[in-house]
């Protein structure tokens, strides 16, 4: 079987050698080269390697996005382990169940951070390692050039878990390969990325869309990445595209939202760098699409993608946005919309979403029976997502989970609350199903506007209003109003948890 090339080994020396003084990072008023990197994330894995951890470990990193928290994945893919980041705001439940079900050899996390306390009270856990914003503890001490190990046939090259929107996260491995396949079809064909960008997303390296935009995209084109290490707020965001003047940025609807709200460029939020934005994560609501272009004058490109794909398989294009869609098959996708018995959907016809090619994960971590329902044996994948089509262009619909059958019609949550916030005093919404008598009926959950008061004449006002928009069977039958929307920290509605009996 021929050696399979360490990804991580590659990209470094490119960039070492092409791009050595060029900034491959920028947080706040620090810079980091793309040849500081190289060096530092060799460091890395020989400090691994002396500690005992071997090619195939899980190393989970509980970083914030930071200069250490690249170095550390980067070096642990140097060694060939596995680095397995999750968000640096993971409740210490849910940590130590990741710690757990990965088998994690390795903890990587700021001293004084709660992780550091978990770490003690998971078995088999052979070493919890501090790292500080710029790199972990006693990298000075190791060499700046590492043999790389290559990647061990079947072992995962570093995996993710799954931001939990349906339930408890699932770990899903990818080859090292994988790494580098949001940068063929989706970056060069659709966004263009090249060296001279500035590349700047608001999600975190924990998850797939964060961590291709932050590390597959700028190492592959030998660009520049900027990180927050903060809480994403608007005032954080508009302050580091100020400072660092990106090209490109990705975000996701929930944040955009809160960025259009705050937007006022009498007051300094200067977007004139940016020549590109790109909306994924969850579905842009056509309003907010149209909304930040006019307010703006920058097209907001939608599309979709998932963990388990590490990558974006339809998308908008640059000067052809359909606000309201997912767009067009990305190059090196098939797609298909089916039935419940599995044959393909009409047009105009919801129906699942199943998609095939490169990069896809082929199994859940220890997890056969998801496995099962979700990797096809013929190489499809279920995203789980409803979709129509209409014109060769794909509209999101919901999640199939959150499909309300109300009567002999399914009722697709994301219709619904498309007309809601249509309403002035709808800040945000959900939809779920709601029991009435046995029947399921659809409820809205909404966040009132600041200066509305959330009581029954504007429930009664609601539900007016979406009667003149929507079919019988679509109309919310009742409004619960909410302090805030339960969410997954990718800003993901958490829908299940507003179902009631």
């Amino acid at each position: 079987m021929a050696t399979r090339p360490n990804i991580a080994a590659q990209l470094l020396d490119r960039n070492r050698t092409q791009h050595p003084d060029k900034a491959a990072y920028l947080c706040g008023d620090d810079v980091l080269t793309h040849q500081a990197l190289a060096a530092d994330a060799a460091r890395f894995a020989n400090l691994l390697r002396a500690r005992g951890v071997r090619p195939g470990d899980r190393v989970v990193l509980c970083l914030p996005d930071s200069f250490g928290a690249v170095k550390a994945f980067l070096g642990a893919m140097l060694l060939s382990a596995c680095p397995t980041p999750v968000h640096a705001q993971l409740s210490p439940d849910d940590l130590k169940f990741v710690l757990q079900d990965c088998e994690a050899a390795a903890l990587i996390a700021p001293e004084d951070s709660p992780a550091m306390e978990v770490a003690r009270t998971v078995p088999g856990l052979r070493l919890a390692l501090p790292c500080s914003m710029d790199g972990p503890w006693g990298l000075s001490g190791f060499s700046s050039e590492c043999d790389a190990e290559a990647p061990q046939p079947e072992a995962p090259g570093f995996m993710l878990y799954s931001s939990g929107s349906t339930g408890r996260p699932k770990g899903v491995p990818h080859a090292q390969e994988d790494l580098l396949e949001p940068t063929r079809g989706w970056a060069t064909e659709i966004l263009g990325v090249g060296p001279r960008d500035v590349l700047f997303s608001a999600s975190k390296l924990s998850f797939a869309y964060g961590l291709i935009c932050s590390v597959s995209l700028p190492l592959a084109a030998g660009a520049t990445a900027v990180l927050l290490s903060e809480k994403p707020g608007p005032v954080e965001l508009f302050t580091a595209i100020v400072r660092h003047r990106p090209t490109l940025f990705f975000c996701v609807p929930t944040l955009y939202a809160m960025l259009l709200r705050a937007y006022d460029p009498g007051q300094g939020d200067d977007l004139s760098s940016l020549r590109l934005c790109y909306s994924a994560g969850e579905a842009l609501p056509e309003g907010l699409c149209r909304e930040w272009t006019r307010a703006t004058g920058l097209e907001l490109l939608d599309g979709i993608g998932s963990t388990e794909a590490f990558n974006l398989f339809l998308s908008n294009r640059p000067g052809a946005v359909r606000c309201g869609a997912s767009g067009t098959p990305v190059p090196g996708f098939t797609v298909r919309i089916v039935d419940d018995a599995g044959a393909d959907a009409p047009d105009g016809v919801p129906g699942e979403l199943l998609i095939q090619g490169p990069g896809i994960c082929r199994a859940y971590w220890k997890r056969p029976d998801k496995t099962a329902e979700t990797m096809l044996p013929d190489g499809w994948l279920r995203t789980g997502d409803v979709y129509v089509r209409e014109d060769g262009v794909y509209s999101h619909r919901g999640r199939k989970d959150d499909m309300l059958k109300v009567g002999a019609h399914f009722v697709s949550p994301v219709q619904v609350e498309e007309a809601l916030r249509t309403h002035p005093a709808v800040l945000d919404c959900a939809v779920a199903a709601l029991a009435v008598d046995g029947l399921v009926r659809p409820c809205a959950h909404v966040v009132p506007r600041p200066g509305f008061a959330a009581d029954p004449q504007l429930a009664q006002d609601i539900l007016r209003h979406a009667r003149g928009l929507l079919p019988p069977q679509q109309c919310p039958v009742r409004v619960r109003f909410l302090d805030e929307l339960p969410k997954t920290p990718t800003g993901k509605v958490q829908r299940f948890r507003l179902r009631q009996p």
